[in-house]
């Protein structure tokens, strides 16, 4: 039986996508987000999440030349998540961690601008994935459980609703 993984992301924000380029520390790894204009979703939408796994954040973020081609570049902001716990991880884990949370947090956000919204293959060790979200997580949800996006209970033997006539009794006294 596999032991579920618990990542706790620590997040910071709105960073201005034109000082991003300093984050660049030792502990500048792990998710971001990117918001800003989008014609169906507004002014200050998730637009996309990304990682920063064998390089820092102002390495990788700068890489995404797309968001300088957004409608308001101006305003387009950028949140950290830095993954956090009591002791660090081996290089190995940290970046299968900060893997796994990117991949569990797109698919239950579906940001318009992430094209891998699929989970299909790595749904096996998703399943027991569960990511805290803390901090300044902004639109994030809290918490995000891969048992509960994945195909684990599409067929359970005689799922129903439960109804008071199978196990109550109904007599009136």
């Amino acid at each position: 039986m596999q032991h579920e993984t618990t990542i706790h992301i620590e997040w910071d924000g709105p960073h201005r996508l034109d000082a991003v380029t300093s984050l660049i520390g030792s502990t500048d790894y792990g998710v971001y987000q990117i918001y800003g204009g989008h014609p169906v979703y507004g002014n200050t939408a998730l637009l996309y999440i990304g990682l920063a796994a064998g390089q820092h954040f102002g390495e990788r973020i700068a890489q995404e030349t797309q968001w300088l081609d957004n409608r308001d570049a101006g305003r387009v902001e950028v949140y950290v998540g830095r993954l956090s716990g009591s002791t660090t991880p081996d290089d190995d884990t940290w970046d299968k961690h900060i893997k796994l949370a990117e991949r569990l947090l797109i698919f239950a956000h579906s940001p318009p601008m992430n094209t891998q919204k699929n989970l299909s293959t790595l749904e096996p060790d998703l399943r027991f994935v569960r990511v805290l979200n803390w901090a300044r997580h902004r639109d994030l949800l809290p918490e995000v459980s891969g048992d509960r996006w994945t195909s684990r209970y599409y067929d359970i033997p005689n799922y129903h609703q439960f109804s008071d006539t199978e196990t109550r009794n109904t007599t009136k006294t």
